[in-house]
């Protein structure tokens, strides 16, 4: 069977659905394509900087519906303990993926798109159209394709994208706790071969996501096993869940979580969120910048489709640059600082530069989150 549509998005997570609902906004036809059903927890430090409010306000999406914490400070340590607090310029809210993703879900249900629960297997591109083919025998024909698929995906495997050719050192872990922690903190807390996010989220769950070194990580026998002998050797760690219990039954892992250059136009596919490139979890800020790409990428495709954008080549170029002047920084200073954390004197060095001038902790900050987005009237 054969559908055509003008816009076609693969991967339906924050990227994603926030893409759909501000191109049927503006009247497109969009089928959107996602392979899980909702709701879904994800793998994810979900905590998001107050920059996209302005545009979350634009599209009519109110996150205050979900009862977010609001928070506005940053406690960082070491593997031995160490810490320096900061103040976070714009602050941000918790919310869970499990409770905003259905939200946007649910709204885009609403409005002028088709949401296909499938798998992509293929996408091809020739005589200025795309192909795109799903599990169940269906192709669909489409003028633009936007690439919202998440971190790693067998699509990567089948464009030959250059970062799937590398074998990831990372895993990361989440699941939800309940428990004393400050409503208004988000931490980030570096252990030996990782470093661990925790915050609250709605309904006053606690979120404890980490990133680890895979190749220590598989010296134990499991995640309780390794989380008690190398993640809790930080003390802050420690005390965390020593007063936190589970609410998962078993937490959540992805692997081969790979942080290497991605292009953001790969094969004509237009690619946001972690599809377009990754930071590290440290900055604390990735969501935020899924929403971000899905403004830009909304916005140049209407400017093509307005013909405003004179051909695909042009823009390819556009996007191409406005991405790279949003994110391009921001993602080389998540590297330095991953890069730094995997060493444990370094990081240690770092801290106590931080305390003995807090204004360089600031400004790091500041670079990896970006300006609050402007809404043009």
């Amino acid at each position: 069977m054969e559908t055509n549509s003008k816009i076609v998005i693969v991967g339906a997570g924050l990227a994603g659905l926030t893409a759909a609902i501000h191109l049927s906004k503006l009247g497109y036809s969009i089928i959107l394509i996602e392979k899980n059903s909702f709701p879904k927890h994800k793998v994810c430090g979900e905590y998001i900087s107050n920059e996209v409010l302005p545009y979350l306000d634009w599209l009519d999406v109110n996150p205050e519906i979900l009862k977010p914490t609001k928070i506005d400070s940053l406690l960082f340590s070491t593997a031995k303990g160490k810490t320096i607090k900061a103040k976070l310029p714009l602050g941000g809210f918790g919310i869970s993926r499990y409770a905003f993703d259905f939200y946007l879900f649910e709204k885009a249900k609403a409005q002028n798109y088709e949401i296909i629960q499938e798998t992509v297997t293929d996408i091809h591109f020739s005589d200025d159209l795309f192909t795109v083919h799903l599990s169940n025998n269906t192709t669909l024909i489409a003028d633009i394709v936007i690439g919202a698929y998440g971190k790693r995906s067998n699509i990567d495997q089948k464009l030959q994208r250059n970062f799937i050719q590398k074998k990831s050192p990372w895993l990361a872990v989440k699941a939800h706790y309940k428990g004393e922690f400050p409503n208004n903190l988000v931490g980030l807390h570096n252990f030996k071969g990782g470093y661990c996010g925790v915050s609250k989220v709605e309904n006053d769950v606690i979120n404890i996501c980490y990133l680890a070194d895979y190749e220590t990580f598989q010296q134990y026998k499991n995640i309780e096993e390794y989380q008690s002998k190398v993640v809790a050797k930080n003390p802050l760690l420690q005390s965390i869940f020593d007063q936190t219990t589970p609410i998962f039954e078993k937490p959540l892992t992805i692997s081969q979580i790979c942080f290497d250059k991605k292009e953001p136009v790969d094969q004509h596919i237009l690619m946001i969120g972690d599809s377009a490139g990754l930071i590290h979890p440290l900055c604390g800020n990735g969501m935020a910048m899924a929403i971000r790409s899905a403004k830009i990428v909304s916005e140049l495709v209407d400017g093509y489709c307005q013909n405003n954008i004179h051909s695909r080549k042009e823009l390819e170029q556009k996007y191409k640059q406005t991405w790279h002047e949003n994110f391009k920084s921001r993602l080389q200073i998540g590297s330095i600082l991953g890069s730094i954390l995997q060493h444990q004197n370094l990081s240690e060095w770092l801290i106590r530069i931080f305390i003995q001038f807090p204004i360089l902790l600031s400004e790091v900050i500041k670079r990896t989150h970006g300006k609050q987005i402007q809404i043009k009237p």
